[in-house]
């Protein structure tokens, strides 16, 4: 991923809210699976990490990403953006 494509996906998801939130549980295969599934649907995604949560956001961010095949594309405090192109349901046209 270029940084223009970076920072044009840093753009679409300055607006949005969490969809997941990670607690102390952290990450559970069932949560990837719910991940993977938004992937699909949404392409873009923000995720939360809860105070409750003892895990420093950006090694989850980095096993998020290697579990459900996406990309970081940004974490910033407690809060974590992920992008996958969809396959079936494409969305995001990112600039090359």
């Amino acid at each position: 991923m270029t940084s223009k494509q970076r920072a044009y996906l840093k753009g679409l998801a300055m607006n949005m809210d969490p969809i997941f939130n990670v607690g102390k549980a952290s990450v559970t295969p069932e949560f990837i699976e719910g991940i993977r599934e938004a992937l699909e649907k949404r392409e873009l995604i923000k995720i939360g990490v809860l105070k409750n949560c003892m895990d420093d956001p950006k090694e989850l961010a980095s096993l998020i990403a290697e579990r459900s095949g996406a990309q970081v594309v940004q974490v910033i405090g407690k809060k974590i953006v992920l992008y996958k192109e969809s396959r079936n349901n494409k969305k995001i046209m990112l600039p090359k």
